[in-house]
């Protein structure tokens, strides 16, 4: 489908004639592959957007009447949304976005609402551009928020000793989450950037202020993600802390509890011996002898192990 801006937002099935206004579209692949001689676009860019792209940083085609990319979207806020994944044309009077792998039709929903982000009588390429991107990344900021409450929540767990042995395995996933949600991101700053750059001269100077604005915005997200991960790094070093430190007090307590029952090893062993000239074994209180003398010893250890703050 094809949007012709003017006084008010028009539709169209077929590629508007004339020159002048601005034109955006939202088409499948197979109607960019049958409208291939219309554009005049490369045909490796037009076969690019025969199979979704599976890594988000592919890179901004820049050539002298447009621009190209393909764009990898994740939905941060959803980690078990499947990625969609469409390709962008850029021309002084074209903003074609190709759905390349758009499943729910999420992207196209956002494609929709950029259209309808200002005024059709107001609108410029720039502008449209800055609200397709927004679109984007509308949601992410909730994101943001959710996942330092839940890194938050994890780090008070380890604090009160309700960590479990799925602990490890959590911080793994909530740490794949941030680096896909950083790749992501970088991809987007990757195509500003190249916008920004204007080579091939497709942009207004005066309006670049957009692109700019959205970079910024995309950063911002970035730095928060980055910021997440070292949090999520520095809490998996805690827990790390905590279980050597854990391990360290149990083997503190066996460590005391054999030093205080090695004395009881000692008397058993030397009167285990069995020699008849030991008076202890025809002597009448000789039991109860050996009896006091092991709980003695044994409360003897325990008091020195308290002054000494051993437990």
């Amino acid at each position: 489908m094809f949007y012709t801006f003017g006084e008010t937002l028009r539709e169209s099935e077929r590629l508007p004639g004339g020159a002048g206004r601005l034109v955006a579209a939202y088409l499948r692949s197979g109607e960019l592959q049958e409208m291939r001689a219309a554009f005049g676009f490369s045909e490796a860019n037009v076969e690019a957007c025969r199979s979704a792209n599976m890594f988000f940083r592919s890179g901004v085609e820049v050539y002298d009447g447009y621009t190209f990319t393909e764009l990898r979207i994740a939905d941060p806020a959803d980690p078990e949304a499947e990625d969609d994944c469409v390709a962008l044309f850029i021309r002084k009077d074209l903003f074609l976005v190709v759905d390349v792998l758009d499943k729910d039709r999420s992207t196209e929903q956002k494609f929709q609402q950029a259209l309808r982000r200002f005024p059709p009588q107001s609108i410029s390429l720039e502008k449209l551009i800055y609200a397709f991107l927004d679109a984007l990344v509308a949601r992410d900021i909730t994101m943001v928020e959710s996942t330092g409450q839940e890194v938050s929540q994890l780090e008070e767990r380890v604090l009160k000793d309700e960590a479990d042995r799925d602990f490890n395995l959590t911080l793994l996933g909530l740490k794949n989450r941030l680096l896909s949600a950083h790749n992501y991101y970088e991809q987007l700053l990757d195509i500003t950037e190249a916008l920004a750059e204007n080579e091939n001269d497709i942009f207004d100077s005066e309006s670049l202020m957009y692109i700019s604005n959205i970079d910024k915005k995309i950063v911002r997200l970035r730095e928060d993600v980055d910021s997440l991960s070292n949090a999520v790094v520095h809490l998996q070093d805690a827990y790390s802390a905590y279980l050597d430190m854990k391990m360290n007090h149990t083997m503190k307590l066996f460590t005391v509890i054999t030093s205080i029952f090695f004395p009881l090893t000692i008397i058993v062993g030397w009167y285990g011996m069995n020699f008849q000239s030991m008076p202890e074994f025809t002597w009448r209180f000789g039991y109860l002898y050996v009896i006091l003398l092991s709980v003695a010893v044994v409360a003897s250890f325990i008091v020195i192990g308290k002054r000494k703050k051993w437990f």
